[in-house]
């Protein structure tokens, strides 16, 4: 049986004929004679060699791997998808590798993840939290690791933070629905063990409060996870005799359950709908589905570039930093209540 010998340092000198001392200036990236470090690259290629990072990072002074952790509610959805790939474009430019998993907001799914990542000795680590109590999370910053906590606030005090404005972009909305002349408007909302959850509703409560509109418990709808969850809770909502005229869904996989219960109600072209978050093809149905906007890749840059201060020395207090959401009017946000007899 052939059994595939990893090439060496050694071998990649031996084959382009050039010290050993001269092959690692080439590999890290040492200026060297350009005739030198040809022949080393094409030794290198021809050998299949691979540097071992793990190795490097030993013999380092500061210990550096180029990797970072990245810890994302759930890779598949849209929103993490982009905050994702940001955080890949900043590494990259920076020759970080960016290792990434779900936490399926399983606070012990997270735990296991920061500990896996940090016996990988990552650089440093950027979290969408659970918002439970992470031994690990807490352990990492106490060690020094530099954190930067994305689209939630951080569960561990003194951790950089980088979020959306989750509040005033309910808040907004349901003033615009308002202004069309909607007074019963209907929410509904993720785990309210969820930070954005609690924000969400919090500026939902507020801005009904303000123009002294009446919430009927029937109409708010919270700890709903899932897109059929949520077609089941705006199905309940329209099952009493007195309904909202508007409803507002504070994510994007309810916004697609509250969309597929309207649908079946055939009550899509009556009841305005708006949505927290914007998904793909939001905009081809009929009507298009309006929604408050933030924007993942955004988030996921400032928060790979203030990880990146971090990494370079910047011991500063900790950050907060806000972005601002976007109202999308599309139509379905827009619809009027329907006109009540005279």
């Amino acid at each position: 049986m052939n059994v595939h010998v990893r090439a060496t340092m050694k071998d990649v000198a031996a084959l382009a004929g050039v010290g050993l001392a001269t092959v690692s200036r080439v590999l890290n990236g040492v200026p060297v004679d350009p005739h030198l470090t040809g022949r080393v690259l094409d030794a290198a290629r021809q050998l299949g060699y691979r540097k071992d990072t793990a190795a490097t990072s030993l013999r380092r002074a500061d210990r550096r791997t180029n990797t970072i952790g990245l810890v994302l509610q759930d890779v598949a959805n849209p929103f993490s998808s982009a905050l994702h790939r940001a955080v890949e474009d900043v590494g990259v430019q920076r020759g970080l590798l960016v290792l990434a998993g779900s936490s399926d907001e399983e606070p012990e799914r997270e735990r296991e993840l920061l500990g896996v990542l940090r016996t990988r000795r990552v650089d440093g680590l950027i979290v969408v939290p659970t918002g439970a109590p992470d031994d690990e999370l807490e352990s990492a910053h106490r060690d020094g690791t530099p954190i930067v906590c994305v689209d939630r606030a951080s569960p561990v005090p003194g951790v950089d933070t980088v979020t959306a404005d989750n509040r005033g972009g309910v808040a907004g909305a349901v003033r615009a629905l308002h202004a069309l002349g909607h007074r019963r408007i209907g929410f509904v909302a993720d785990h309210s063990s969820l930070w954005t959850a609690r924000e969400r509703h919090e500026g939902f409560a507020a801005a009904m409060a303000e123009l002294g509109c009446r919430t009927r418990a029937g109409w708010v709808r919270r700890d709903v996870h899932t897109e059929d969850a949520a077609r089941a809770a705006v199905t309940g909502m329209f099952g009493a005799a007195t309904a909202p005229t508007a409803v507002v869904t504070a994510q994007n996989w309810l916004t697609v359950g509250a969309r597929r219960a309207l649908v079946d109600l055939g009550l899509h072209h009556t009841v305005a709908h708006v949505g927290f978050d914007d998904f793909p093809l939001a905009d081809m149905l009929d009507p298009p589905v309006s929604v408050i906007a933030q924007d993942p890749a955004e988030l996921g840059r400032r928060a790979a570039l203030l990880l990146l201060s971090r990494l370079d020395g910047d011991s500063g207090p900790a950050e907060t930093v806000t972005l601002p959401t976007r109202y999308i009017a599309r139509g379905s946000g827009e619809l009027p209540p329907p006109v009540r007899p005279s």
